[in-house]
């Protein structure tokens, strides 16, 4: 029973990194890549986002409450978890390694972008160019995003050959294989959308 509880809790845990967390990321780096058309197609882009109806809802509904309960499981997989990679130093004992770990860090991230963003909102402020742009004008925040943009697209993507596995969809190594160079790629992709996006900001 507890095997079968943990089997379904991985499911559960693997899906919502891609759906809605991984779709929301896409969709959040997107938006903020708008920033690189000018302040005036970042604060267009920002502004709809700020319309939708009953945004709060939505956000707990699809982005709050799933993070907290893939966050909270996470770290229970990172703190449970034994590493091999001492012993065994193959790619995919690297990776797990490095997904557990990026987990903490996208963590960490988070939790300071909601701070410095979604905070002031509530309070008032308007989520704008000129926001990202006063949080970027500090060289050391610069390096702290940066970090923290590579760690979440390496967790997203590297999330991706995880949820495959866990759902049965690439159960042979030729398969497995396949999808480990299909992730490097879209973590490639996506890290250089998240970076350029950064980049807008700093002026």
């Amino acid at each position: 029973m507890a095997k079968g509880h943990s089997f379904l809790s991985h499911r559960l845990h693997s899906l919502l990194g891609l759906f809605p967390i991984g779709l929301f990321l896409l969709f959040h780096l997107t938006a903020n890549y708008q920033a690189t058309r000018g302040p005036e197609a970042f604060n267009t882009a920002a502004g709809l986002i700020e319309n939708v109806p009953f945004l709060l809802v939505v956000e707990f509904v699809f982005i709050y409450i799933p993070i907290l309960f893939h966050a909270v499981y996470g770290l229970y997989i990172a703190f449970q978890a034994k590493q091999n990679v001492g012993n065994f130093g193959y790619l995919r004992n690297q990776l797990f390694l490095w997904q557990r770990l990026t987990g903490i860090i996208t963590l960490i991230f988070i939790v300071w972008h909601v701070w410095e963003t979604r905070i002031p909102k509530a309070m008032g402020a308007e989520v704008n160019f000129d926001m990202m742009a006063n949080i970027l004008s500090n060289p050391v925040m610069v390096v702290f995003y940066a970090i923290g943009i590579i760690s979440t697209t390496f967790h997203f993507s590297n999330g991706i050959w995880s949820f495959l596995v866990h759902w049965g969809i690439t159960v042979g190594p030729r398969s497995q294989r396949i999808a480990t160079y299909f992730t490097m790629a879209v973590f490639v992709i996506v890290t250089f959308i998240g970076l350029r996006a950064m980049s807008a900001f700093i002026v």
